[in-house]
């Protein structure tokens, strides 16, 4: 007998990384595995630390950055998070929400397999492109970026080495099913400008929503939003 994940199409990490995919442990072979067809990947945990260090002097990008779903001015320690990951046409839709108190941040992006890379769409209209190397070592996924690009009307503009991002995801310690993510956002000359690290437990749900396009985290999500209300 077959499971329903084992029926899914190959995950957007299993076409690149091929028989490396086995070196994964459980837990994060199934965060990076493939979704069964009607489900969704639902992630719940805190972040230690996030945001930027120059976000004072940075504020207008981060602001002008958090229209469009990608980074926020906001920082943190303890900030609970949710993360889903949606399977869309060849390809995966992931979503992170960050509650502060307060107020809740958003980021976004698709994913994509292409030339033995990851390519990532960042973004609500997945206008800056990021180009990811995923490579597992140690029983650790470790994905680093390469040069961005930027999308206009179709059309793909390289940009200078401005940025890279490197993420690690790794096991929980003491078998507990969590799993612990890092990821840091670094710059020449200023060096690491933006991160987020924490951990989290990750189970693929159905999607049942009564309304398309409904996320199956908002009953979580809205439970945080009624938590952290400022009044």
């Amino acid at each position: 007998m077959t499971t329903a994940a084992e029926d899914a199409p190959a995950s957007v990490y299993q076409r690149v990384l091929g028989d490396a995919y086995g070196d994964l442990p459980p837990v994060l072979a199934r965060y990076f595995g493939p979704i069964p067809p009607g489900h969704v990947g639902v992630g719940e945990g805190t972040y230690d630390t996030v945001g930027s260090r120059y976000r004072l002097i940075a504020w207008p990008l981060l602001a002008w950055s958090t229209r469009h779903d990608m980074l926020f001015p906001e920082a943190g320690e303890q900030v609970p998070f949710l993360v889903e990951n949606r399977p869309v046409a060849d390809g995966l839709a992931g979503s992170r929400w960050f509650a502060f108190p307060g107020r809740l941040r958003v980021m976004r992006d698709t994913m994509h397999a292409g030339d033995g890379e990851i390519i990532e769409r960042l973004g609500r209209r997945g206008g800056l492109e990021m180009r990811l190397r995923p490579a597992v070592a140690d029983g650790r996924m470790v994905l680093r970026s390469g040069r961005l690009a930027w999308r206009v009307r179709g059309i793909r503009v390289p940009l200078p080495r401005v940025a890279s991002v490197t993420v690690q995801e790794s096991a929980g310690q003491g078998g507990d099913g969590r799993q612990r993510v890092d990821v840091r956002l670094r710059m020449p000359l200023l060096g690491e400008v933006f991160r987020y690290s924490g951990s989290f437990a990750y189970r693929i749900v159905r999607d049942d929503d009564s309304g398309s396009g409904v996320s199956a985290a908002l009953p979580t999500l809205s439970m945080w939003l009624t938590q952290n209300s400022p009044h």
